[in-house]
């Protein structure tokens, strides 16, 4: 884990950790569990130097994804360094109005099960927003939480996340420097973004009770954690924009003792990292310098080709042509790499397919190969890379689909109800006998006819809607010219408890994982690289593929096989990342759309659409069209559309991509 750095943040340069010299500090580490490790050891640092001296410790806590490990960490510590909580006293920023202490969605269920319940505090120094106060009695409710705080002696250490719009705890944008706890009004940026914990936003409440952007400054040390590439523009104009109500969490810039720890992902935007030659030296290693020539193209409106010296010198790459010497000669390098990420044939093209002239990829001797495309969801295969799909299958390979999870989350009780009954009408055509199908409907119409907000599904409703959504990743891939018998439905434990929280990842999931590729033994492998899923899904699949494949690298098959990583659902690769760009015609971006209309759960409302409110479809049409339409600006071929991929390197982990 990297500790400490004194240099200034150079993502891309390599380096792993950096520190910013602006209003906001900052570190930069390569993985997420790196950062949560630094903060769990901070706080457990503080909570001993106060009990070494006899003073207790004030933490103010947060809820959501972020800190999770974070508060693993401390109950670690607890049990196995003897880490003590007898003397600390916790003030949590918020919760929603109502809320009942022992709903899924509730802060004081989610604390207990990931900190309290496991550690030796006292319960009467716990506090937490009452989500069951009644609004005649908020007021003066917040009045004594203040108190509180103020009795216990301010909090020594806030701890804190971020939302899309800024907000910190639940001060929502407009909120001012000295508001103090409070009940507010949830924006609805802020309550699409926790739809999917309530299964669906129509459940999600409309207030919540908030320590006020005051009450969080009057902490005498605020630290900030932030995850992901759907984090890093919120992050970015927190640091370097200018302070506003209309982005709370730019009123850290005021604190006399803040920081931000971040993973590279969440860093993404930060100048440092987008435009490092402008922020400090850099190394011109072929990744910077065609990272830099693309930048400054777009820049500069202009084809590749066409920069000059005197555009290299207006926008600050004069180290570079000053070690390289002229513009043409970087622009020629530049342009032959970008085209030779453009292929026609992502499985590499058979011999009797060769022209004279034709660049030798590897494994072209190989014909037909043997791919699997590892689906995080039954369509995000289609989404993402449904036209190089329908390429893979129309040239002749043997392409598996290996869909990780059932999904099953993510379909409309309305939609499960229709099923139902379709079974029943079609026993009644056909008249087929069957006092167990009679039962089972019965059952399942039963539930879904008294189920609450927010209530877990039956086994029998997670089955059916498991049914409805394999159903459709069938006739999905038979779109794309793949046979149903090629599709693998893996079911991964991890994601099968019935809620939107996962379980953590097991040796199952990784064992069945290992058996599919030793069974299969592909020369290609496609894995969504899509880490900005909302609900952490990609993320985790995308780790069991990894641990499959390393398990299996002296597998005389793995020696061999290449590892692309896809995006699309959530957001794109950039283009100094693509190393593979295959370009769709307009007919195969038709039949692609398609593909996805086959899923028809997740079509025209999905329940769990995430930050974009564009249907799946809509949102993968623009990505790969904004692709094709940057490689023609860039000054390459004009292309109806352009999917994506990067190259997994097999001593790469998580954090590089």
């Amino acid at each position: 884990m990297t500790t400490s750095c004194t240099e200034p943040l150079m993502v891309s340069d390599g380096d792993r950790c950096g520190e910013s010299s602006g209003p906001i500090a900052y570190r930069v580490y390569e993985h997420s569990a790196e950062v949560s490790l630094a903060v769990a050891g901070e706080m457990a640092d503080l909570i001993r130097q106060r009990a070494a001296v006899g003073q207790p410790c004030v933490l103010g806590l947060a809820t959501g994804s972020t800190p999770i490990a974070v508060y693993a960490e401390l109950v670690r510590q607890h049990r196995e360094d003897g880490l003590s909580f007898a003397g600390v006293t916790t003030f949590n920023l918020d919760e929603y109005l109502p809320m009942q202490p022992d709903e899924l969605q509730s802060y004081v269920r989610f604390m207990n099960e990931h900190l309290f319940d496991h550690i030796d505090i006292d319960p009467r120094n716990v506090h937490i927003p009452d989500g069951t106060v009644t609004l005649e009695d908020v007021a003066g409710y917040c009045r004594e939480y203040e108190q509180k705080i103020a009795a216990a002696g301010g909090i020594d250490l806030q701890l804190l996340g971020i939302g899309r719009t800024g907000h910190i705890g639940f001060n929502e944008p407009g909120s001012r420097i000295n508001s103090r706890t409070r009940a507010i009004t949830l924006d609805k940026v802020t309550r699409t973004d926790a739809a999917s914990d309530f299964f669906g936003i129509e459940n999600v409440p409309r207030r919540a009770i908030t320590m006020g952007v005051g009450t969080i400054m009057a902490a005498r040390r605020v630290i900030l954690m932030a995850f992901g590439e759907g984090k890093s523009g919120i992050v970015a104009r927190t640091i370097e924009g200018d302070v506003s109500p209309s982005i709370p969490a730019t009123f850290l810039q005021e604190h006399a003792n803040v920081e931000f720890l971040l993973d590279e992902a969440a860093a993404g935007k930060l100048a440092p990292a987008v435009t490092p030659w402008l922020t400090g030296d850099v190394t011109w290693h072929d990744d910077m310098i065609r990272r830099a020539v693309i930048a400054l193209s777009r820049d500069a409106g202009k084809p590749v080709l066409m920069l000059t010296d005197e555009d290299y010198n207006e926008f600050g790459l004069q180290g570079l042509l000053a070690e390289y010497g002229s513009a043409y000669e970087i622009n020629l390098r530049i342009f032959r790499q970008l085209q030779s990420t453009i292929t026609g044939w992502p499985a590499g093209k058979p011999p009797h397919e060769r022209r004279p002239g034709d660049v030798q990829r590897p494994q072209d001797d190989v014909f037909p190969k043997r791919v699997i495309v590892f689906s995080p969801h039954p369509d995000d295969d289609v989404i993402s890379m449904g036209g190089t799909l329908i390429r893979l299958a129309d040239q002749g390979h043997d392409v598996r689909v290996a869909y990780q999870t059932s999904g099953n989350i993510a379909v409309f009780d309305d939609d499960a109800q229709r099923f139902a009954e379709f079974v029943e009408l079609f026993c009644d055509e056909f008249d087929v006998q069957s006092e167990q199908i009679d039962e089972l409907c019965r059952q399942m119409s039963q539930f879904l006819g008294t189920k609450e907000s927010g209530q877990v599904d039956s086994d029998q409703v997670r089955r059916i809607k498991g049914v409805i959504r394999r159903s459709e990743a069938i006739a999905g891939v038979r779109c794309c010219g793949v046979p149903s018998d090629r599709t693998h439905f893996q079911n991964l434990p991890f994601y099968e408890t019935g809620r939107v929280k996962k379980a953590g990842i097991s040796e199952a999931d990784i064992a069945q994982t290992v058996e599919l590729l030793r069974d299969v033994r592909p020369h290609q492998i496609y894995a969504a690289g899509d880490l900005s899923d909302p609900h952490g899904t990609h993320r985790t699949c995308l780790e069991i593929v990894f641990a499959a494949c390393r398990r299996c690298e002296h597998d005389e098959w793995m020696q061999a096989c290449d590892v692309w990583l896809y995006r699309g659902a959530w957001q794109e690769w950039e283009p100094h990342e693509i190393e593979m760009a295959v370009p769709l015609s307009p007919d195969e971006v038709s039949r692609k759309r398609n593909a996805i209309f086959k899923h028809e759960s997740q079509k025209d409302r999905a329940l769990f659409p995430g930050p974009d409110m564009r249907e799946f479809w809509q949102r993968a049409e623009a990505r790969n069209a904004d692709t094709a339409r940057l490689y023609d600006q860039l000054g390459l071929a004009q292309y109806q559309a352009i999917e994506g991929f990067v190259r997994w390197k097999k001593d790469f982990g998580l954090g590089e991509h």
